[in-house]
């Protein structure tokens, strides 16, 4: 008994650990895939500090948008995060007919799934997809895009 008493101070150790990386928030797998790159729009960039962030979508999307059309299902939105001149991450919107229903109420945003990539292609199980999710909640009014107002201001490629 006495030689288990002193293990309990490891043993709860252990548990406290184990419990705290499970609050690590990460990505999850979902539906989300890679979309190759060279076929999509680059229809605008945004700059933040040293961070440049190119912004593509399909011609389908933009004409769409132009179009006071919704964004098809089937879309994918690519955002690539270059740092120092090279890709450092891409970030993907996919959107897939009643993929919404793969998510909770109040975490869902329309049909919407989110996920990040590393620059080879792979799943960048690091990132917390679910902030993305928090974040584009917002723009509900806006298909849950933030560039919005620059698909619809874009003139090329995408008519």
């Amino acid at each position: 008994m006495r030689h288990l008493l002193k293990r309990i101070p490891i043993l709860f150790a252990m548990a406290a650990a184990v419990a705290l990386i499970g609050w690590k928030v990460d990505a999850e797998p979902n539906r989300t895939t890679m979309p190759e790159l060279a076929g999509l729009v680059h229809y605008t960039t945004v700059r933040r500090g040293e961070v440049t962030e190119h912004i593509m979508t399909t011609k389908e999307a933009i004409q769409a948008v132009k179009n006071g059309q919704p964004v098809p299902a089937g879309t994918h939105f690519a955002l690539v995060d270059y740092r120092d001149g090279k890709v450092y991450r891409i970030f993907v919107m996919e959107k897939g007919l009643g993929w919404g229903d793969d998510y909770d109420e109040d975490r869902r945003t329309g049909d919407w799934q989110f996920q990040w990539f590393k620059p080879d292609g792979s799943v960048n199980m690091a990132e917390n997809t679910a902030r993305c999710q928090s974040c584009h909640s917002s723009r509900a009014d806006e298909d849950f895009l933030y560039t919005l107002d620059d698909l619809k201001a874009f003139e090329g490629g995408g008519h």
